[in-house]
């Protein structure tokens, strides 16, 4: 089935190329982001991959009615796709088909550069500049949507901040600590292992919490540079930056870091593992603080949790306040369909959605409103948020964010044999050097 979402991923992208070379794109020009005429009502769409009962959907549902109630006939239809390889397959189709809706989500792939530079997204740093809304965001929430160029074209409405949680009883009984560097965690891997404990509950069926731990080497060694240059063949695993990291996933794996059996198990298996006090560690972000930081958390290990941020590594170029501070999946504006109702809901919704979802508890992507804690949290919620008020200008960016489909597909398969201990560093990286050779033109050349 794998298989076939992929090929089909890369059949899109050929059509949607082919589109291009037609002169297929949109009617509209992507830097007008003020179109003027009279504001007609009318249902409008919104092609989703969150989920379906989370904070980002329910509340723009209430703004889409309260916008209806003085604009009889606007509708906001959520298309949702929670599953995300499903979602990217429903995208590139409608996308090479010229189909899609007014707004999309994305993510600021390769795919989505393409989607720009054909025309089909209006410039979200002109649109936001426009509804006089630029300045409320966080520098870091608007740059994890910016492409490789440093343009805008997607409106986060999230910010979160991913730490390492762990489990302080769990840590003294093995007898280590938190480490002071990457390179500490197999060692530490080891000692709890010795110990009876799973190390690292981890998420494997999705494949992107996996490729998280391959970014983190090389942004301590080489800075958020690297993946940039790697994704289109400028760079290479045999780099030093590449081989430390390679090393370092499979000396994770021969430490037995993770959870038996773990590319076979789930998002909620991580999360009771880590829950019920059985692993020691939990890489995930402040969208579990509900979970992890309120009295909902198991109270047999409530007082044991704590977090980390990501360790350095002797001689690092990026700073301990710099990790990876993702703002979610944007929302693009198809400039085919932009009209002065999207633009005028636009600016009903931006403007009013901050204070509605820093009132959920969450981190808004704007700085104009403060989070509300709620009265269940632990004081590690408030110290979770406090967080974001230190953060370095340097982000980690997620690599399934950066290569290219077919790439980004190869190094998942590759990254859990490698774990796995089912090859070796030498063959996991001559597979994916070779998979960027054939691949990366398609996208970046």
């Amino acid at each position: 089935m794998k298989k076939l979402l992929r090929a089909a991923a890369v059949a899109a992208a050929a059509a949607l190329a082919l589109t291009a070379c037609g002169g297929g794109g949109g009617t509209t020009d992507p830097a007008n982001v003020s179109p003027t005429g009279e504001v007609k009502p009318r249902e409008i769409s919104w092609l989703l991959s969150r989920p379906a009962d989370g904070a980002v959907i329910n509340i723009m549902k209430k703004l889409a009615d309260d916008y209806a109630k003085d604009h009889p006939g606007f509708a906001l239809n959520l298309i949702t796709t929670p599953d995300r390889p499903s979602y990217i397959q429903k995208l590139e189709t409608l996308a090479a088909a010229n189909k899609l809706p007014e707004l999309f989500d994305t993510d600021a792939t390769p795919f989505a550069q393409q989607l720009a530079k054909q025309g089909k997204m209006v410039d979200a740093d002109k649109l936001l500049k426009s509804l006089d809304i630029y300045d409320d965001y966080r520098p870091g929430a608007l740059d994890y949507q910016r492409f490789d160029d440093g343009s805008l074209y997607m409106i986060p409405f999230q910010f979160e901040l991913e730490f390492i949680w762990y489990n302080k009883a769990l840590l003294e009984k093995a007898g280590v600590s938190v480490p002071k560097s990457l390179d500490d965690i197999p060692a530490m891997c080891t000692a709890l292992r010795s110990a009876g404990i799973t190390p690292i509950a981890i998420d494997g069926q999705d494949r992107w919490p996996l490729e998280r731990y391959v970014a983190y080497q090389p942004f301590r060694e080489a800075g958020p540079d690297f993946v940039q240059k790697l994704k289109k063949g400028d760079a290479s695993f045999k780099d030093a930056a590449g081989q430390k990291t390679v090393t370092w996933m499979a000396e994770l794996g021969k430490a037995k870091c993770f959870q038996d059996g773990f590319s076979a198990q789930g998002y909620s298996d991580a999360q009771n593992q880590f829950t019920s006090g059985q692993a020691a560690m939990y890489n995930i972000g402040t969208w579990e603080l509900p979970s992890l930081a309120t009295d909902k958390l198991n109270p047999a290990v409530r007082d044991d949790i704590d977090f980390f941020t990501l360790p350095t590594t002797e001689g690092s170029v990026t700073a301990a306040n710099e990790f990876v501070s993702p703002s979610g999946i944007g929302m693009a504006v198809n400039s085919k369909t932009y009209d002065p109702l999207v633009s005028d809901f636009l600016k009903f919704a931006l403007e009013k959605y901050p204070a509605e979802y820093a009132a959920t508890g969450a981190l808004s992507p704007t700085t104009n409103v403060q989070t509300t804690i709620p009265a269940n949290a632990t004081p590690l919620y408030k110290k979770a948020l406090e967080t974001a008020n230190g953060l370095g200008s340097k982000q980690a960016m997620p690599w399934d964010t950066q290569l290219d489909p077919t790439t980004n597909g190869r190094l998942q398969q590759e990254l859990v044999l490698l774990v796995q201990g089912n090859i070796t560093p030498e063959q996991f990286t001559q597979t994916m050097d070779n998979a960027i050779e054939q691949n990366a033109p398609k996208f970046f050349k």
